[in-house]
């Protein structure tokens, strides 16, 4: 069982920018047999994909983030990061943390002015 717990949320202007982090309580070979993932989920509507980072470091992101989040992680502290800017309403959500099976609780982000 992995322990996976994100933080960073909160409320943030449109525009504005806040940075997730996400804690991993595995060894770091587990940690770094993963690619590490952030989803989220707005109100009413499914969770959907984000952005992902594989061990050396390729990533992906959505269509709808790309060129205003950035994904990375630390392999040798096991944790990872979503630089998120030029934050929009519609980015509001609950932003979660995935490695393979598991799933963190996640963290709330609310963009309003």
């Amino acid at each position: 069982q992995v322990r996976i717990v994100e933080s960073g949320g909160g409320l943030v202007q449109p525009g504005g920018s806040l940075r997730l982090a996400c804690a991993t309580g595995s060894i770091t070979s587990v940690f770094n047999s993963y690619i590490l993932a952030w989803y989220r989920q707005a109100p009413g509507r499914q969770r959907e994909f984000v952005a992902s980072v594989a061990r050396l470091g390729e990533t992906n992101y959505a269509d709808s983030v790309k060129g205003r989040f950035t994904i990375t992680r630390d392999n040798a502290w096991k944790k990872g990061y979503l630089q998120m800017s030029s934050l929009k309403p519609e980015d509001t959500a609950v932003y979660y943390c995935n490695l393979g099976n598991f799933w963190g609780q996640g963290t709330q982000v609310i963009v309003s002015s």
